[in-house]
């Protein structure tokens, strides 16, 4: 009998890499049939970017599955600011680049004016090898089971736009409340907004503001807030068992 494909999405883990390992450890033995697909986002915010990034190689080159690692908006927006500084990504505390600029550079001894100034000129501390990971990461990734995305689809009310048709920045950005509410076809697998803040589709018992795997017909978003003290979550296909790092 010939084994089932599974695959394994995994939302936002920015640099929270505890919650990646205990993940990981939960997750049934993989086999060369399995996928693991990485929904982006894995730097930022929490304390350990670098090695989240070295975990999730790692893993690519030891793990018997194929592992797919998609580009998330955090590591489009470092792409862009390496080429041209942008303060209003790089200084809001809620962005968490300061998190990344401590997890290579030792900053101790430097004064919140040394260590704002270093932040705005990451040419000279954001590593080479770092800078072309991220340019190489695919914005999407398709199976028999889903179309799996950073974000989301081009579109507006109930039409939206195969990946391969639509922009590259709303697989990265978008937050449109007609996709969330509307979309239906092949199902999409995405993260970058936090679950809690997803209509509740109606069902009582599931009100808003509540950080779990979240499923509206063809939809499934697993950003649950890891990075934001929420934590890290995957879904598995075709079962849709759900595993997380609580």
């Amino acid at each position: 009998m010939r084994c089932v494909e599974r695959t394994f999405a995994i939302g936002d883990i920015h640099g929270e890499l505890e919650h990646l390992q205990r993940l990981l450890a939960k997750l049934p033995p993989r086999t060369a049939d399995d996928t693991i697909v990485f929904l982006g986002d894995y730097i930022d915010r929490g304390p350990k970017s670098i090695e989240v990034v070295e975990c999730v190689e790692t893993l690519r080159q030891t793990d018997p599955a194929r592992v797919i690692t998609l580009r998330g908006n955090h590591e489009d927006a470092w792409f862009e600011t390496l080429q041209s500084p942008n303060p209003g990504f790089l200084l809001p505390d809620g962005n968490g680049c300061r998190a990344l600029l401590r997890s290579l550079v030792d900053v101790r001894g430097m004064d919140s004016m040394q260590e704002t100034m270093l932040l705005l000129q990451p040419s000279g501390w954001f590593p080479d090898g770092l800078r072309g990971w991220i340019k190489d990461l695919p914005l999407w990734y398709e199976d028999q089971h889903a179309i799996y995305v950073h974000a989301g689809l081009d579109g507006e009310g109930d039409h939206w736009l195969h990946p391969r048709e639509g922009s590259p920045r709303s697989l990265l950005w978008m937050r449109e409340r007609d996709f969330f509410q509307q979309y239906h076809g092949k199902r999409v697998i995405f993260g970058h907004t936090d679950t809690s803040t997803l209509p509740a589709d109606g069902d009582p018992e599931t009100p808003d503001a509540v950080r779990q795997v979240w499923m509206r017909g063809d939809l499934i978003g697993i950003d649950t807030g890891c990075g934001r003290n929420g934590f890290l979550s995957c879904v598995e296909l075709p079962s849709l068992a759900i595993y997380d790092s609580r």
